[in-house]
């Protein structure tokens, strides 16, 4: 499986969008750089997939607000 995934750091609220196959082991290994929250995650078949997810958040705008809108408030 890959997951994309969404974390919201803690100390100045930015959001950041990226895939793992390991999605325990990664957010580990963000947690060691700046604390932060896993907000959200998709899980696909396929690498294929989830990158595909992960550049139309990314890319398009309206993608990531409609998500945003739906996790947040």
């Amino acid at each position: 499986m890959y997951y994309v995934y969404i974390l919201q750091q803690i100390q100045n609220k930015d959001f950041y969008i990226d895939y793992t196959e390991d999605l325990k082991k990664r957010f580990r290994q963000h947690n060691r750089e700046v604390s932060c929250n896993l907000t959200y995650y998709e899980a696909y078949q396929t690498e294929r997939l989830a990158r595909q997810r992960e550049r139309k958040l990314k890319q398009y705008g309206s993608a990531w607000q409609g998500l945003k809108k739906r996790i947040i408030g």
